[in-house]
Parts: structure tokens; C-alpha cells; sequence
């Protein structure tokens, strides 16, 4: 499921060192070392999963099954015990499965943004604007192609609820400018590039993805566009035969000194920036959740 990008190569050449210190040596073998992990398609196409999973499995003896798809079916495929952990990015649904009891413990990971990107022209005329809310509405008025995911995934839980926000709900209403991809993030950039639309982004995938694109960062940095990840171990109690000592081995890894600092240099020797910030030492309620 992995494809290793020049930027993964590259950071996990700089980031091994970093690292190393994170477990001892002699660490001994897991006595389940198979673990799946069920992730954002953004973690993938950015290109962070390239360095983590296989510092992880180096430093660990776990061999790591990565599924890449939506928030919303990561979610699902963990309430059927057909994933051992997740990586999610959708607040509000992670915290309904955690009080359905499908989830055992749930960490603060890292955070990075959504944006809004769209065709070079700007027929709606949204560039510079500092509310996603209004940019939306602007996208509406001007009938101008947007590019929903459409597939329950964190992205596009964000997307919905600034519909909402903006007093619209395209996704019933099914106007002819209102696309569904029902793919990824990558895929759906694509797709909004050929066909001269907007779309809502995460950043990290934008930027590893921009130079094949027709797209311009139009809109950020409004509070509305955050997007939170946390990893989630499935509730053994429910599901027996997962793997928890794997699970909770991840989920611990991620929020260590050591990888948090990996993830706050990802990026940097690529883009001049960091693609994600970390926030183990933080709480939801210092992010506002």
C-alpha cells in the first residue's frame, strides 16, 4: 500500500539518528509482531507514513500493514475489529466511537491545516479571503466546479460542516458544480485540477502533490480549517484476536519525544516548512476541541 516519495527518502536518511535513542538495542521481538494500521489517505500521499512506519518496524520488530482510506471507513473497519490501530484526523466521529466503547485509548498526535485551493483564474473570487465559511458561500453564488471527497472522511467532515456553516448543504442538494470524487485526497486534487475547481485540502498533501497540479493556495489560515490527528487503539474487549500490545506499542511510539521531533521536521528540507506540528504534550482543549 506504500509509496515511497523522494521527500520520504530523503527525511528518513535525516530522521534515522534522530531517532535511534528512542528504544534500546536490545529490544526483544514482539510476540505478535504483525500490526495493522488504518490511517488517512493524507498521511500516505503526504508522505510522513514513508518515515514512520519503517523507523517504527526498525526499532521494534513490528511489521506494519498500512490501509490508507477515509477517516469515516478507517473508523468503521476498527468498530469491526479488522484493524488493530488507527490514525484519524475527524474529532467529532473519533469521539462518538470512543463512546461507543470500540476504542480503547486515544491519543493527541499532531495537527497541520486544511485549505482552500482552486483553479489559477478564481472565478469566484476567494483569494486572500480569511474565512473558509465566506469562501465557500462565494464558491455557491458563482455556480464555480468544486470538488467534494464525498467518502466520510475527515476532509471531508470538515468540508460538510463549513457547508453548513455557510447555511448551504450541496452534498443533498447535488447542484451540477458539486463534484464527489468518492476517492483520497491525492486523487481528488487531481480530479479538482483537470476540471479548473476548488476543493478543500489538508496542507501536507497539497504540497507534496502542488507541482502536478493546476492549483493555487487560496484561503488559509482561519481557525475553522484545523485538523487534528489521534491515534486509537481497538478495544481488545470487543475484539480478542487484534493486537494490543502492537496497538498500544504504536500509538505510545507516536507520541514519544523522539517522533514527535521527526514529525516536527517533516517536510522542512523539502518545502522550507513542517508539514505537521506535534502536540503529544498538548490536550484537545488546548486545540480548542
Amino acid at each position: 500500500m506504500r509509496t515511497r516519495t523522494v521527500s520520504g527518502i530523503v527525511s528518513l536518511l535525516l530522521c534515522a539518528v534522530l531517532v535511534s535513542a528512542c528504544g534500546p538495542a536490545d529490544t526483544p521481538a514482539p510476540a505478535n509482531p504483525d500490526l495493522i494500521l488504518t490511517t488517512t489517505t493524507s498521511t500516505q500521499d503526504s508522505g510522513l507514513l514513508d518515515v514512520l512506519v519503517p523507523l517504527f518496524e526498525d526499532q521494534t520488530g513490528h511489521t506494519v500493514k498500512v490501509i490508507a482510506v477515509g477517516t469515516g471507513q478507517a473508523l468503521q473497519m476498527g468498530q469491526e475489529g479488522n484493524a488493530d490501530v488507527l490514525l484519524v484526523h475527524a474529532p467529532s466521529s473519533e469521539k462518538t466511537y470512543m463512546d461507543g466503547g470500540f476504542g480503547k485509548e486515544r491519543f493527541l498526535v499532531m495537527h497541520n491545516d486544511f485549505i482552500i485551493v482552486g483553479p489559477l483564474a478564481d472565478p469566484a473570487g476567494i483569494k486572500g479571503g480569511s474565512k473558509a465559511v465566506e469562501a465557500f458561500k462565494k464558491i455557491a453564488e458563482a455556480s464555480a466546479p468544486f470538488v467534494s471527497r464525498g467518502d466520510k472522511s475527515g476532509t471531508n467532515t470538515k468540508e460538510l460542516a463549513l457547508w453548513q456553516g455557510a447555511g448551504l448543504d450541496p452534498a443533498t442538494e447535488k447542484p451540477a458544480w458539486y463534484i464527489e470524487s468518492g476517492q483520497g485526497m491525492g486523487a481528488t486534487l487531481i480530479i479538482a485540477s483537470e476540471k479548473s475547481a476548488y476543493t478543500l485540502t489538508d496542507r501536507a498533501t497539497y504540497l507534496a502533490t502542488k507541482a502536478n497540479l493546476q492549483l493555487n493556495l487560496l484561503v488559509e489560515k482561519d481557525n475553522a480549517l484545523l485538523n487534528v490527528y489521534h491515534v486509537i487503539t481497538v478495544n481488545q474487549a470487543l475484539w480478542p484476536k487484534v493486537n494490543y500490545d502492537g496497538a498500544i506499542a504504536f500509538a505510545k511510539w507516536l507520541t514519544e519525544p523522539d517522533t514527535q521531533k521527526v514529525i516536527r521536521e517533516f517536510g522542512v528540507d523539502k518545502y522550507g516548512e513542517a508539514l505537521f506540528v506535534p502536540d503529544a504534550d498538548k490536550t484537545d482543549a488546548d486545540l480548542g476541541l
